[in-house]
């Protein structure tokens, strides 16, 4: 059961360290992204959030203070899924249900990230007590 938490807490961080990724090797195109849903200062919060993304990702993938990654996925996907995803402000029906989809996602995201942050990473983590037990054979 250990290997499915595991696997489940890689393919959770895999989103967002990619996603960070985007924002960090992409900068230009996101601020433009982020401009036009009115965050202010885009340039500097999408290089901020990207780095939350990657280091909170990275953390719970590797099961090392995984609790302080997952705060780190809350504190990106609040004001993300509030401010890119306001569904309650869009008028075109498909543009509505493409930002509604998103924000759904998003809270299940959040919910995910709110999980690890009270349980933390559990085994085949590299801070479980038993998680080095291979090099002793």
């Amino acid at each position: 059961m250990g290997i499915a938490l595991l696997a489940g807490r890689i393919l959770y961080a895999y989103l967002f360290i990619m996603s960070g990724l985007g924002h960090l090797t992409q900068p230009k195109m996101m601020a433009g992204y982020a401009a036009s849903k009115g965050v202010p200062a885009p340039g500097a919060l999408v290089l901020a959030s990207g780095a939350l993304e990657i280091v909170g990702g990275l953390l719970i993938a590797f099961g090392y203070q995984a609790q302080w990654g997952a705060w780190m996925i809350v504190a990106f996907l609040v004001p993300v899924t509030l401010m890119m995803h306001a569904f309650w402000t869009v008028a075109d029906p498909a543009a509505k249900m493409h930002e509604m989809v998103n924000f759904n996602k998003n809270l299940a995201l959040l919910g995910a990230a709110l999980v690890i942050a009270y349980f933390g990473s559990g085994p085949y983590s590299l801070q479980h007590p038993d998680a080095l037990d291979f090099l002793k054979h």
